[in-house]
């Protein structure tokens, strides 16, 4: 075999080694880099965002339980008919249509006194109007009730009710997210980083409650200012 066929073979030999060579190393640093860029993208930071926003109720549910008690059903009957027309009088003198008062319920227990029969009858009708002023007008005036005479029982109460959540919630969970990457931006501050996009979130309860607390006095049961809370779990990726 010639010097010179030799000597091209290992030229050969020496390009396709250094071309090898090249080639791991360019690999190498490829799949270094692929490494570094898939353990970046796995840095990220959880917060939670907050919105509350103010809203008055648009629907009010007002309660009304009453008895009257007797030796004879017939005349606890003719009190119970006496009370329910002061009801709807009362209700009609501030303004009310007659389908906004509608019996809920009633009925009727018997016991002995010393042997001497005893019927209490229970009535409840319902108010349900979304005029809220003129709703807390009338639980203003509602001892008026009580000097007609008529005998108001524990559960008797107005409720107010937002039933416009699902035209706010969009908006709320936008600024919660919002809220969420300030943090998530003070954070990455903190950290020498930069925030990117959304990983992944988590939409939490929508809560109504009353502005003020907890309501208060005889016959009050609930406020129509109300507060609408949710909190949002937003988890980014830090760059």
């Amino acid at each position: 075999m010639s010097e010179k066929f030799i000597g091209s073979r290992n030229k050969v030999w020496l390009a396709s080694a250094g071309l090898l060579t090249m080639g791991l190393i360019a690999g190498g640093y490829l799949l270094g880099d692929g490494l570094l860029r898939s353990k970046m993208a796995d840095r990220s930071v959880t917060v939670r965002g907050l919105a509350e926003r103010e809203v008055t109720a648009d629907l009010a549910t007002w309660t009304i339980a009453y008895s009257a008690q007797s030796a004879d059903l017939q005349s606890a009957q003719t009190d119970i008919d006496s009370d329910t027309d002061a009801i709807t009088n009362f209700f009609k003198e501030l303004g009310f249509k007659a389908d906004a008062l509608k019996p809920t319920g009633a009925n009727v227990n018997q016991y002995s006194n010393d042997g001497i029969p005893q019927y209490t009858i229970r009535q409840r009708l319902s108010l349900r109007t979304d005029d809220i002023d003129k709703a807390q007008a009338a639980v203003a005036r509602q001892f008026d009730l009580v000097r007609r005479g008529v005998v108001l029982e524990d559960g008797s109460g107005m409720s107010y009710t937002f039933t416009k959540l699902d035209e706010i919630k969009p908006a709320m969970v936008a600024e919660a997210t919002k809220d969420a990457r300030k943090s998530a931006e003070q954070f990455a501050k903190d950290s020498g980083t930069g925030v990117g996009g959304i990983k992944s979130a988590t939409q939490g309860y929508f809560s109504i409650d009353s502005r003020d607390g907890d309501a208060g006095g005889y016959g009050v049961t609930d406020t129509p200012y109300k507060k609408v809370r949710v909190v949002t779990t937003v988890d980014f990726y830090l760059e």
